[in-house]
């Protein structure tokens, strides 16, 4: 058993991180990349601006005239291939602009009636929208809030694009609906291309694919997008280049490769139609065996970068293991640390909120700089306020100043709010969030492994999270290779979790608290 695990442990140890990327150039690479930057990055971008402002009129001019209820139809007659012929050039111009010299294209696009649905993996940036022009203009999924923005809210319009709020959830039910009748409408509508990641990514690994496209059980054509060139500019992750970074190095060099490769179209088994999760898996495999990298369970879950156990989200950077880098970066002993969370854990009340500003948590820390306790705020939530339980349980889990079962003795205590010895699932979502640093917003399931025991008492809890063949897996092998992460024996990490990750937290990926 034990064997089983650590070659476990050793097999997710390679699993690449792909929410970061850095562009790596040597000395000539980068002396050459300014010279050619400083002159083609301007003319590039005023010719890719020129292309692009060209199409808002014409853009607006393919709907003008006609009343809510015909733009709600699909365009036909003059409307379509006059607009449509003269779109498809503008778009491929921009893209030529940035350096898109070529778009070499491997296999055969499948037809509207043989694929309504395009899926295109690995999703690396905004320049991914490129395979827009090598597919045709096919519709999109987009954000509401894009129909504000200058030009992009006339092309979404042009595109006829499928628009969702991401905080609505009727909006999202208004899109899933949109999506099955326009995929099942017998060649009405054209096809539709989609990004089932839902982020970007370095495209060193697929992350889980959201079941949006494969929720009306049709078959799909997988499209691979590859990008072979060095220096690797386009990638425009959670971690890494900005925007304007990735625009600058992609327009500083000659050309930018690019490949678009049509996979044969999938035909999902009965067994699929009746259950998307189970489809978007079923392709997401088969698109990271053609690509040759690792199909992961990682997901962005709000500003976080997760893995998924059961419901649980994981973070792939626990927030706790940075607090411990920031507190040794500013000189604090193990010791000192060790004696403040111990202090907080045996003091707080139970069943109550114990937020504190950052003034606070400096003076607790016996920090110096109040900069070291922002940082730490901004890893837990949006503002300059932390709650105490948050930083004190997941600190304490991943350190190893005090035995697992302790500390969900005193997690337990803690979020208790009606201090009848019961969890409630808000309660378990407290706790859990507090036990390994980030939201957990999805916790029913849990909570029904938790009451089929019998009553959700402190007892219950401890045996699920030991035994349960999913969630035990918290503490015997998320949390233990979290301490273990290192190989410090004195359980203070050095910024490395289990190996899912290449790099240390910076922050930025802060989400706001969960109260109880």
């Amino acid at each position: 058993m034990m064997m089983k695990m650590k070659m476990k442990m050793k097999r997710s140890a390679h699993t690449p991180h792909p929410f970061t990327h850095e562009v790596n150039v040597t000395a000539a690479q980068r002396i050459q990349g300014i010279i050619l930057g400083v002159v083609l990055f301007p003319v590039r971008i005023t010719l890719a601006t020129l292309f692009f402002l060209l199409m808002w009129p014409i853009a607006r001019l393919r709907l003008a005239g006609l009343s809510e209820a015909e733009r709600a139809e699909p365009v036909r007659g003059w409307r379509r291939w006059l607009f449509h012929h003269i779109m498809l050039f503008l778009s491929r111009a921009v893209f030529f602009s940035v350096g898109f010299l070529w778009i070499r294209v491997k296999g055969r696009q499948a037809g509207l009636k043989e694929a309504p649905v395009l899926v295109v993996a690995p999703h690396s940036g905004f320049l991914d929208m490129l395979v827009v022009c090598a597919t045709g203009l096919p519709m999109v999924v987009s954000r509401s809030e894009n129909c504000r923005l200058p030009v992009i809210g006339a092309l979404l319009e042009f595109n006829q694009s499928v628009l969702v709020s991401r905080k609505d959830p009727e909006s999202r039910k208004k899109c899933v609906s949109q999506i099955c009748e326009r995929v099942t409408s017998d060649g009405r509508w054209p096809q539709m291309l989609m990004f089932p990641e839902g982020t970007t990514t370095n495209g060193q690994a697929l992350i889980k694919f959201k079941p949006g496209a494969f929720l009306a059980g049709v078959p799909v054509q997988p499209v691979l997008l590859h990008y072979p060139g060095e220096p690797d500019t386009v990638r425009w992750t959670w971690k890494g280049l900005t925007w304007l970074g990735t625009l600058w190095h992609t327009t500083s060099q000659i050309y930018t490769s690019v490949t678009v490769e049509f996979l044969p179209v999938y035909t999902p088994s009965q067994e699929e139609k009746q259950n998307p999760d189970l489809y978007a898996e079923n392709v997401q495999k088969l698109m990271a065996k053609a690509l040759r990298v690792p199909a992961t369970d990682y997901v962005m879950e709000g500003r976080f970068p997760v893995k998924k156990l059961g419901n649980l989200s994981l973070p792939l950077e626990p927030p706790a293991q940075e607090t411990l880098k920031l507190l040794r970066e500013h000189g604090l002993t193990d010791a000192h640390v060790e004696t403040v969370m111990n202090d907080v854990l045996d003091s707080c009340p139970s069943g109550q909120s114990t937020t504190v500003t950052a003034d606070h948590l400096t003076t607790l820390l016996g920090l110096k700089d109040r900069r070291t306790a922002v940082k730490i705020c901004s890893l837990y939530s949006k503002d300059d306020t932390v709650d105490l339980r948050q930083v004190c349980l997941s600190v304490s889990a991943v350190s190893g100043f005090r035995s697992l079962e302790s500390l969900i003795h005193t997690a337990f205590t803690w979020y208790d709010t009606d201090q009848d010895g019961l969890l409630s699932a808000g309660d378990l979502s407290g706790l859990m969030g507090a036990l390994v640093g980030v939201p957990q917003y999805e916790v029913a399931e849990m909570y029904t492994a938790l009451t089929t025991r019998g009553r959700p008492t402190e007892a219950s809890l401890q045996d699920l999270l030991k035994t349960h063949p999913v969630y035990g897996k918290v503490l015997s092998e998320y949390l233990h290779s979290s301490r273990l992460a290192d190989g410090n024996h004195n359980g203070i990490p050095n910024g490395k979790t289990n190996g899912n990750n290449n790099g240390i937290y910076n922050g930025h990926g802060a989400s706001s608290r969960t109260s109880d």
